[in-house]
């Protein structure tokens, strides 16, 4: 699994204009089922991504299609984790360990 976090490296006034298609990118792949979790980060992030196991090139691919990536806005950094355990709310978490 993946945590993927983005920071922006432009002034959250250009940001704004992107951050519709930003959205609905991260619909999409959450449609696509790569996607577990995503939110507004504190400290060092301005959002956090939580996925589910897949390639890390495939993952990589994946991050640089996103708009504020290709329009220089923002940045990602990727930490790589094995989960071994989670509470049982998070069943949808639980299958992506299980596949």
């Amino acid at each position: 699994m993946y945590i993927a976090l983005l920071s922006y490296t432009a002034p959250r006034n250009e940001v704004d204009y992107t951050l519709a298609e930003h959205a609905e990118w991260l619909r999409a792949q959450f449609s696509h089922g790569l996607f577990l979790v995503s939110g507004n980060g504190h400290e060092d992030a301005d959002q956090v991504i939580l996925t589910r196991p897949c390639l890390r090139g495939k993952l990589d691919a994946v991050l640089a299609t996103d708009p504020l990536v290709l329009q220089r806005l923002a940045r990602y950094r990727v930490i790589e984790f094995s989960a071994t355990r989670t509470a049982g709310g998070f069943h949808t978490i639980n299958e992506a360990l299980a596949s």
